[in-house]
């Protein structure tokens, strides 16, 4: 019975996510959020029967009561969260908070589903970050200048790298984190958002060739710290949305150019430099050949994803166990095994609406520097995802970044909760000077008519006032 009712919902759960997916898109060709805030209304309804049915599997496999309470604190908040920002924010994005709670959802699934006491521990952290994420959008609101603080940003991210490349732990190759009082954080996490704030302020300032010259040397510093902390995987985030950033801030293509060339040249530096990047791009070209120990990860990868199909076997009827680190850098390899690889597809695709989305708002700023902040953000947003998904399917070698939202981690979830806020802050600013202008124009609107009449009025009077000259001159006359 318990069979027969995982595979009634897996199929549920797919027509409901693919059904989720289409009003994600559908949303994008709506101009006016009022008429698409019916479309957000069944996006949530939707996500909360997919959380039910899962934690309703769950329950039947584990027949843990606590399973049931943490269904009903996971509920709670869902509700609160998105109720709540809603409230505060009347013009909040509803697409963006949807899709958080989206990738919320099926994050904490499919974690509980590997290790339960892992899914607490990222609740809480989830419960926090959205708390204090909350407050973002109106700081920058009472705060609207960040770009004097350009400088400050840039030594700070340079400061905490350096501090990870002295004291930091190292982790499969490479120094990412540091640990302080039992606490352990990946630094580059919180440096790629003050990152884009550094560059957004110095392309937005830039009035001459050398201020690029200046806007490039620290993102080199940046990226040379990162390369030298042995973190490829965000130095390439790094690189990356630093080049849009410089298109679209001096609209020179020459630059993307000269940009991707020296990326190249630093691909092939890394791969003589790093044993572990040489053994990433083994098992990369053909994990077949040591399917026992470099190429275990990915073929297990593999595995488990061709296992599941396009269906899914069911929420606890796969092994996602055997890939290692599959909480983190192979998340999307257990979806798509256990849930199947149209929840795997759906989900990359409400990524690609996520940053569309982001990449729109960003069309929207008047202010350069918010405009640029806003693609760098969506920029590293999607790189960062792309490298995972690439990564747990073979179409990239391994970078080992995570999947925000989704993945297990306290920093990149921190990160991707800040990164979501700062959009959702520049949405809702522009979106109340819009409606500012708007009853502006309306109250001018209002008061022309007056005007009007109160000329007319002066004008019959002009009129009159002749014609009785007029008339008095006949008068005379006779």
């Amino acid at each position: 019975m318990i069979n027969l009712f995982i595979t009634a919902s897996k199929y549920i759960q797919l027509l409901l996510i693919v059904l989720y997916t289409y009003c994600n898109f559908r949303y994008l060709s709506i101009p006016d959020q009022e008429d698409a805030d019916p479309l957000c209304d069944w996006q949530l309804r939707i996500i909360l029967l997919v959380h039910f049915l899962m934690n309703c599997i769950i329950y039947l496999k584990t027949a843990d009561m606590s399973a049931v309470w943490f269904y009903l604190l996971q509920l709670a908040f869902f509700l609160l969260y998105t109720f709540g920002a809603q409230r505060l924010y009347r013009n909040i994005n509803r697409l963006l908070l949807n899709n958080t709670v989206f990738f919320l959802t099926y994050g904490l699934i499919m974690l509980e589903r590997l290790d339960a006491s892992k899914a607490m521990k990222q609740f809480v952290i989830i419960v926090g970050a959205a708390a204090l994420t909350l407050v973002i959008p109106y700081l920058i609101d009472k705060i609207w200048d960040l770009v004097r603080w350009r400088s400050a940003f840039a030594a700070f991210g340079i400061l905490l790298q350096g501090v990870v490349l002295i004291i930091g732990a190292t982790s499969y190759g490479a120094k990412m984190s540091i640990s302080i009082g039992g606490f352990t954080f990946q630094a580059s996490e919180i440096v790629k958002i003050t990152f884009v704030l550094a560059m957004a302020g110095m392309l937005s300032r830039a009035t001459e060739f050398r201020d690029i010259v200046l806007s490039s040397l620290v993102a080199a510093a940046h990226v040379l710290v990162l390369v030298a902390c042995k973190d490829l995987g965000s130095a390439l985030i790094f690189c990356l949305a630093y080049l849009v950033m410089l298109f679209i801030a001096t609209n020179r293509s020459l630059y993307l150019v000269l940009g991707t060339a020296a990326m190249g040249g630093a691909s092939v530096f890394s791969y003589a430099a790093f044993s572990h990047v040489r053994k990433r791009v083994f098992a990369w070209i053909n994990p077949w050949a040591d399917i026992d120990d470099r190429g275990y990860q990915i073929t297990q990868s593999l595995f488990a994803i061709g296992t599941g199909g396009f269906a899914g076997l069911g929420l606890y009827q796969g092994m996602p166990n055997r890939i290692p680190i599959v909480e983190k850098d192979f998340i999307i390899s257990a979806i798509s095994e256990e849930m199947g690889a149209i929840t795997a597809i759906c989900i990359i695709l409400v990524c690609l609406g996520c940053f569309m989305q982001m990449m729109v708002i960003a069309t929207y700023m008047e202010d350069s520097f918010y405009k640029l902040v806003a693609v760098g953000l969506a920029i590293e947003y999607i790189v960062q995802s792309f490298l995972t998904i690439g990564g747990a399917i073979k179409f990239i070698p391994s970078t080992g970044v995570t999947l925000p939202f989704i993945s297990y981690g306290g920093s990149s979830l921190v990160s991707a909760f800040i990164v979501f806020a700062i959009i959702q802050a520049l949405y809702i600013i522009q979106g109340n000077e819009d409606e500012a202008d708007e009853l502006e124009e309306m109250e001018t609107y209002e008061e022309t008519p007056d005007d009007e009449d109160e000329a007319l009025e002066e004008d019959n009077a002009e009129n009159d006032a002749y014609a009785s000259e007029q008339v008095s001159a006949e008068d005379l006359d006779l």
